[in-house]
């Protein structure tokens, strides 16, 4: 499991917008995605972490990756992408 904080995915469509870039990079994937914490982990198929940092960043995001048992929160930097009004 790769774990990414993305303290810039503020709303629903930015979380619609990583799960497609990460599911364009690697279509079985398993992707779980959680808005509150900021957290995005990725079961990979076939990609391996810094293909999927480079789809989240092409996505316009910025992924910080997680060690594995990290359990800092994320805190928003930004406001909505401004899709979502």
């Amino acid at each position: 499991m790769i774990t990414f904080e993305v303290n810039d995915m503020t709303c629903g469509h930015c979380v619609s917008n990583i799960t497609k870039a990460l599911k364009a990079t690697d279509k079985d994937a398993k992707v779980a995605i959680d808005l509150a914490s900021h957290r995005v982990q990725v079961e990979p198929a076939s990609a391996d972490a810094e293909e999927l940092a480079e789809a989240i960043k092409d996505a316009g995001y910025t992924p910080v990756p997680v060690q594995a048992g990290s359990a800092t929160p994320g805190k928003p930097t930004g406001l909505c992408c401004g899709s979502c009004h």
